[in-house]
């Protein structure tokens, strides 16, 4: 890891389409080296995949949540998760310490399809209780580890 392929990295995470062209004129190298470096970061597993970010208010998704899931006993993890995986609004499912035992992050249409949402965690077999924050705004909103960080490495 160095320099280039951090000037690399930045331009792959501002936009994942960018042309190795435009991207080898902003690091100064040949485009089939700025390709190859790709493919190297690719295969390194560094670069875990190349996405598309919808904008949610824009799709009529309008309400964005966080919920917090503690589970009666952790014999009931794996068909609590069976539940997750099989619902689209649940965005992320993290296993946490603290209080609660997952968080997740949704995105539905409206509060009532909030409301549905919710009981469909509640109804999950072993859901001991929930706790609900949801976002009235978001200021910011990174969706990978900022690349100057792997210089500190």
């Amino acid at each position: 890891m160095d320099d280039i392929d951090v000037k690399i990295l930045k331009c792959l995470r501002a936009n994942a389409r960018e042309n190795a062209s435009v991207i080898s004129e902003k690091v100064n190298m040949s485009v089939s080296a700025v390709i190859e470096r790709i493919r190297k970061l690719e295969n390194s597993g560094l670069i875990s995949r190349h996405t598309t970010i919808i904008d949610s208010a824009k799709a009529g998704k309008d309400v964005t949540a966080f919920i917090f899931v503690s589970l009666e006993h952790p014999k009931h993890i794996e068909k609590f998760t069976s539940v997750v995986m099989a619902n689209r609004e649940i965005l992320e499912c993290h296993y946490i310490t603290g209080d609660s035992d997952f968080l997740l992050k949704v995105c539905t249409d409206n509060t009532p399809s909030l409301e549905r949402l919710l009981n469909t965690v509640k109804g999950a077999v072993g859901v001991q209780s929930t706790r609900t924050i949801v976002i009235l705004s978001t200021i910011k909103e990174e969706h990978s580890i900022d690349p100057d960080e792997l210089l500190k490495h």
